[in-house]
């Protein structure tokens, strides 16, 4: 459980990062970077029919015996645990990151969908991108600033951040 002194930092970050975004003039650089979600709802209607019709074609041969009872619990929890997981990663996959930058300023939002969101900001001229192989990533991503050090987009696949320190340096250039 968070400890209410990370609740309070938490709290201060986002105040502070409200304040310093509400300004009246239009972000020079606007873009929300989210991972790409492969199976749509037709897709997963299809998946739980096949595995459904895949799990009972066995099952045919038992009617009418009572070792159908005993193995239908086990299929329809298989199903059930399927159809969550594929449901559980359908809503984990909601994460994105608004990254916006004005002429004094740079500001990253992080929606978590199972955790409280994550705010930054911070002065464009002192911001740093560092690309690095670790262990988990390769092409890692980080924004350094104002005493702090973030990731970005680590749910994306390694050329696409490749593709996002690109994008955030040539916008950064041209302040």
């Amino acid at each position: 459980m968070a400890k209410p002194t990370d609740i309070n930092q938490a709290e201060a970050h986002a105040s502070a990062f409200f304040v310093a975004t509400s300004c009246d003039d239009a972000p020079l650089f606007d873009l929300t970077v989210q991972p790409i979600k492969s199976l749509p709802n037709t897709g997963f209607v299809w998946i739980i029919a096949i595995s459904a019709v895949g799990f009972t074609l066995p099952l045919l041969a038992l009617l009418g015996t009572l070792a159908l009872w005993m193995l239908l619990p086990h299929l329809l929890l298989a199903l059930g645990m399927l159809w969550y997981f594929i449901r559980r990663n359908d809503r984990d996959r909601e994460i994105y990151e608004h990254i916006r930058i004005w002429p004094d300023l740079i500001a990253v939002h992080r929606h978590n969908p199972r955790k409280p969101d994550q705010y930054w900001h911070g002065n464009p001229y002192w911001v740093k991108l560092k690309l690095r192989d670790t262990r988990s990533h390769k092409n890692y991503l980080t924004m350094t600033g104002t005493k702090r050090e973030i990731e970005l987009a680590a749910f994306l696949s390694p050329k696409e951040r490749v593709d996002l320190k690109h994008k955030i340096e040539d916008a950064l250039k041209h302040l």
